[in-house]
């Protein structure tokens, strides 16, 4: 009878030791105290919710969520639970249910800066980044050394393209907190965007310095290392990111892209199929019961599905490769976007074109196209680089012929692209779309070379500069005829010569083997390779690279001075065109 009298003393006692161990950072006789009390009594409040925040502060997130829920379930009105369950679903990007939990730790008490903190990382968790931001703004404006939401706001502000402003909350958390390793790898991260690689990569190390084993850090050093043209010492970077978290799948792309840039394809290629692991691209990986085909068996006699992934450059790019799957024997469905069926039916070994969206045939097996090249174990003196492998509607062509000559006849004509699309919504294409673009403007120094007639081939909300331009009387612009790719296609075959930045239009003008001349970024596209000014994938383009990050005057003045040569050549022999 006096046992169980005593029980609640008991409990009680054993509590209070377990909370002494647990502040002396004794984590590990406070647990086993903890799961005695549990033991003795499964249902104990106190016990479920402290053993869970320790459960939490080792990293065991699961088991932390089971035992504050279970605490919850006994009593739902403690404000600090509901935060820590948000802080831990939040952890296991379970966002959805770290937003209800935040909200309910809100409605139990309205001014709490911490539930407001992991309500922020939910919001941005669920890409609302700008609810996300008013939820940090919240918290610092409650508790204004609140470290870790100064350093949450600069993620989000990031998102929202303000990399300036992340860099202000950044430096604001380190002031409060100098020796905090997320802040200084979030301040390298701002860094980068404002494209200032040398001092990101200062940020960098700080954060490595404080935590060595750091994952991200070391992933977005290895990205700086890019910028700064340091592709070895980057692969070695990404190696030790893989080397503490070795699933990460934003790390292995990261390392495919490098490999590919440095023409060590066959590695790369291998690497580059952790991209359906990344949560960008995830979504749109296609589940079906057909096995997917990588060179690993025989497809002869079966129906294989190609299927187009990522932007219309890749598929533009990597559609050549129907033609040897052909070759192997097997009957090629071919799936593309609508903008590219018309012209993509001018392809060699498609039996069957499917627009995208639209009921699929029977087939055995599939491919995504960019798997193709890891199929073939393409190397780069194995790529399948014959042009034209795309080709204009003869009768559209002819049209074109008959206007383009009326308007340019004896003279150079070359179309102009400066800008590719531009997709805002997505942080890690924002930056590429913003490096490899330029203004319009920026064409300038081209567009006073004489004997020279430009004809935009510019689509998309950049096109409105020309028509801004003092400039707009220089360049002829057919663009609102231009309906999908077949159009421009018909439009392009008729010039001497496209310059463009890195863009779909680019890839068109290589596979009809028009000459092109890429404008390209510092921290170019792996397929560019590094420091060449040819590429294997198109015979017949030629790439002007910027020799720092940002730097386009000295791309157009090299662009301007080849310009200059041809187009003194052409009028020396009054080139008709063909």
């Amino acid at each position: 009878m006096s046992k169980a009298a005593n029980l609640p003393q008991q409990l009680d006692h054993m509590l209070r030791q377990a909370v002494a161990l647990q502040q002396n950072g004794a984590f590990t006789e406070a647990e086993e105290l903890y799961r005695e009390i549990l033991e003795l009594r499964p249902r104990h409040f106190d016990a479920l919710q402290l053993l869970g925040a320790l459960a939490l502060q080792a990293g065991r997130l699961q088991e932390g969520v089971e035992l504050l829920s279970k605490a919850l379930a006994i009593n739902a009105k403690q404000a600090p639970i509901h935060s820590n369950l948000a802080y831990a679903l939040n952890a296991l990007q379970r966002f959805d249910e770290a937003l209800a939990s935040a909200d309910r730790a809100l409605a139990l008490q309205s001014g709490f800066p911490d539930a407001l903190n992991n309500r922020g990382n939910a919001l941005a968790g669920l890409s609302r980044p700008l609810d996300a931001l008013g939820s940090f703004d919240r918290a610092i404006a409650l508790m204004p050394d609140f470290a870790s939401a100064w350093n949450n706001r600069a993620c989000v502000l990031r998102d929202l393209g303000r990399p300036a402003d992340a860099l202000a909350s950044c430096d604001h958390a380190l002031a409060l907190q100098p020796n905090y390793p997320d802040a200084w790898s979030n301040r390298g991260n701002a860094l980068s965007d404002l494209n200032r690689p040398d001092d990101a990569e200062r940020s960098y190390r700080r954060a490595l310095e404080l935590a060595p084993a750091f994952a991200d850090a070391w992933n977005n050093l290895g990205l700086t290392q890019i910028d700064l043209n340091q592709h070895a010492q980057a692969l070695s970077s990404y190696e030790r990111a893989l080397a503490v978290n070795p699933t990460a799948a934003e790390t292995h792309w990261n390392e495919s892209l490098c490999l590919l840039q440095m023409g060590q394809l066959e590695a790369g290629w291998r690497k580059y199929e952790w991209r359906w692991e990344r949560s960008r691209i995830k979504s749109g990986r296609r589940n079906f019961a057909e096995p997917l085909w990588r060179g690993d068996f025989s497809i002869e006699g079966k129906t294989i599905l190609l299927h187009a992934e990522q932007g219309l450059g890749d598929t533009l790019q990597f559609c050549r490769y129907a033609a040897l799957v052909s070759t192997l024997g097997a009957k090629v469905v071919l799936e593309v976007p609508s903008e590219l069926m018309r012209l993509t039916a001018t392809l060699e070994g498609v039996d069957q074109l499917i627009e995208a969206g639209q009921p699929l045939p029977p087939f055995d097996c599939h491919c995504p196209l960019l798997s193709l090249p890891l199929a073939f174990k393409t190397r780069l003196d194995t790529i399948p680089s014959a042009t034209p492998y795309l080709f204009a509607d003869a009768e559209a062509a002819h049209r074109w012929h008959e206007r383009i000559h009326a308007q340019a006849d004896g003279q150079l004509k070359v179309g102009l692209v400066w800008a590719g699309g531009n997709r805002p919504h997505v942080a890690e294409l924002r930056k590429n779309d913003a490096r490899r673009s330029m203004t319009f403007e920026r064409f300038a120094p081209l567009l006073d070379v004489p004997d020279v007639q430009f004809f935009s081939l510019q689509k998309g909300p950049a096109a409105q500069q020309l028509a801004d331009s003092e400039w707009r009387a220089r360049v002829i612009d057919y663009t609102e005829e231009l309906g999908d790719f077949a159009d421009t296609a018909a439009l392009v075959v008729n010039l001497d010569l496209v310059i463009s930045v890195d863009t779909s239009t680019a890839h068109l003008a290589g596979a009809l083997d028009k000459p092109v001349w890429i404008l390209n970024r510092f921290d170019t596209c792996w397929r560019w390779l590094l420091e060449r000014t040819d590429t294997p994938w198109y015979p017949c383009a030629r790439l002007f690279r910027q020799p720092a990050l940002g730097d386009w005057d000295s791309v157009m003045q090299a662009a301007r001075g080849a310009l200059d040569a041809l187009s003194g050549a052409v009028s020396a022999t009054h080139f008709h065109g063909d």
